[in-house]
């Protein structure tokens, strides 16, 4: 699939890091390093512009090195870019450890996946079919 991308970072096009990865690391397009503390959040920019074919989506979501090394996630995981937004691609990235972290320009900051996906249509009923499951919900089928 060919999609559009206008780059105004200094860094390379985000790119398949192994054969059979999902996602594309972007990077922070910065003109100087961001300081974010504990708890903190902060809209880092990565410089990418995209334009996706109707039907498609791009699901932003943590790094997962990130995440377990340095306590850095998404605020909204996963964010959805849709096929119609033309702005630039920022992450909404939050500190959840205890110590600061500095973002530099060019590092990987998060992953983005290109997803299908369809448009409901709803059809208005009485009632729903039952099922096995019913209303079981949270919790509903235990811990083992």
């Amino acid at each position: 699939m060919k999609i559009k991308i206008v780059n105004k970072s200094k860094h390379a096009l985000p790119a398949y890091e192994t054969a059979f990865s999902a996602g594309m690391d972007l990077r922070a397009s910065l003109d100087e390093p961001i300081l974010l503390k504990p708890m903190e959040r902060i809209l880092v920019p990565t410089g990418l512009f995209i334009e996706l074919p109707s039907g498609y989506e791009a699901q932003i979501r943590p790094r997962s090195g990130l995440a377990i090394k340095k306590g850095i996630s998404l605020v909204n995981t996963p964010g959805t870019i849709d096929a119609d937004y033309r702005g630039e691609i920022k992450i909404i990235t939050i500190n959840l450890s205890g110590e600061d972290f500095i973002i530099h320009d060019g590092e990987r900051i998060a992953q983005m996946i290109i997803s299908r996906h369809e448009t409901a249509e709803w059809t208005e009923v009485e009632e729903l079919n039952e099922t096995s499951r019913g209303e079981g919900g949270f919790g509903h089928s235990g811990t083992k």
